[in-house]
């Protein structure tokens, strides 16, 4: 279970699958101290569309229908999204910590009898407003989590669903301790205000789907560069970088004897484990070329170039390590696979200048990293049959790194004019 703190108050508890992104604690600070719902609707058609964070945008938009006077004590926003992972975002705001938390949601919760049994299920699944009173028993019976909030003093729960005319489920909810629940008076005023601020959620919905299927298949930085612009043919930059390059050993014979589907899932447990350790330790995933694996250690002015050769050398460590214990203790999904292990993989380490940038054709575009670089680090890899090491470090990359090293001479390269010294780190076979 993941637990956050606000301001002075016991901390948030979140399920297991539910993490925090972020959160803002601005309190009443985020709207103006009176305000009328003409007002928020002026400023949901102008001054709302300057604000770029939704978790600001939803704080803001709660403390202002406060002002308006409407007597909230919780809201919530919910939005699906396009994820290999993830369900979905959610933004939970209270007014007893005067705080708001952004999380994300994995797909795994919706398996589980808390989603079921949650008011947002049903309205996920019929499309229809849903409000209930938790003080009663009925609701309590109907929906288990009403029993924590009429414990909290809530008197009033609204759901409302909103489309995005894009089949992903979004919602916003609504409580409070009010004796009386919430005023009918303020329904049609509220309603058209919650209109409104819908279009502003379908803004940030569609952007943060473009960056999650983004950065899915390009990675973050290159992903980054794409949404803001960068997407013009040879567009793009010359960098410093450490260069990773990994193939898995015996990927012919594996594939010869395994069905292609057993052979999908085998690669995605060995992917799953190098990519893993590249960006845990800050690498750049780059692409996936059949059993091959293109990453990079940026260099620049946040990262020295002895920190990024370290941090890739880390990472092809862990990786060797993670592989070891994947072939010792097979995943589940691997035990129905016979002769699939034990695997192994060779992985290049080499730092060089390279170009990050986009090339293909005008209608078919690829961001990657091309260079001489490149195509060295590709040819040390190829070395990994004769030397017998698992992890090859070429001379311009050794110099960075300030633990022993076992020098496997110099080797001649196809396409390299010059021989290029390899070393291994030590106890590596």
């Amino acid at each position: 279970m993941t637990t956050a703190s606000g301001t002075g108050s016991p901390p948030r508890q979140f399920p297991h699958g539910v993490a925090v992104v972020r959160q803002s604690s601005r309190g009443v600070a985020s709207a103006p101290d009176t305000n009328s719902f003409a007002d928020i609707a002026t400023w949901l058609l102008k001054g709302a569309a300057r604000e770029t964070e939704m978790l600001l945008l939803f704080e803001s938009f709660i403390w202002r229908l406060i002002a308006a006077g409407i007597p909230l004590d919780r809201a919530s926003l919910h939005i699906g999204t396009l994820h290999p992972q993830l369900l979905g975002f959610a933004w939970n705001w209270r007014r007893e910590d005067a705080t708001c938390y952004e999380v994300k949601v994995l797909h795994s919760t919706s398996e589980t009898d808390s989603f079921r049994l949650n008011p947002l299920a049903r309205i996920f699944a019929t499309g229809e407003p849903l409000r209930r009173n938790p003080q009663n028993a009925e609701a309590r019976t109907e929906f288990p989590m009403m029993a924590e909030l009429g414990e909290a003093g809530i008197t009033d729960y609204v759901a409302l669903p909103f489309s995005s005319g894009t089949g992903y489920r979004h919602a916003m909810t609504l409580a409070t301790k009010h004796p009386d629940g919430f005023p009918q008076s303020a329904g049609p005023e509220v309603r058209n205000v919650l209109d409104l601020f819908a279009l502003h959620a379908e803004r940030h919905i569609a952007q943060r789907i473009a960056e999650n299927a983004v950065n899915a298949y390009l990675g973050e930085v290159a992903g980054r560069k794409v949404l803001s612009g960068s997407i013009k043919r040879g567009a793009g930059e010359a960098i410093r970088a450490v260069i990773w390059v990994s193939d898995l050993r015996g990927f012919t014979t594996l594939s010869d004897h395994l069905p292609g589907a057993d052979m999908i899932v085998l690669l995605n447990a060995y992917f799953e484990t190098l990519a893993g350790a590249v960006l845990a330790h800050g690498g750049e995933v780059l692409k996936f070329m059949g059993d091959g694996l293109l990453a990079v250690f940026p260099i620049g002015a946040q990262t020295s170039a002895k920190a990024a050769a370290h941090a890739a050398l880390a990472a092809a460590q862990r990786a060797r390590r993670d592989l070891d214990a994947l072939n010792d203790g097979a995943l589940p999904q691997l035990a129905g696979i016979d002769g699939w292990h034990p695997l192994r993989t060779g992985i290049a380490l080499h730092e060089g200048e390279v170009f990050f940038g986009n090339i293909g054709s005008p209608e078919r575009l690829d961001f990657t990293v091309i260079g001489p670089a490149v195509n060295e680090a590709s040819r040390v890899e190829a070395l990994q049959k004769k030397l017998g090491r698992s992890i090859l470090i070429t001379e311009a990359m050794a110099r960075h790194i300030d633990i022993p090293l076992d020098h496997l001479g110099k080797h001649e390269l196809r396409g390299v004019s010059l021989p290029v010294a390899v070393y291994s780190p030590r106890d590596i076979t």
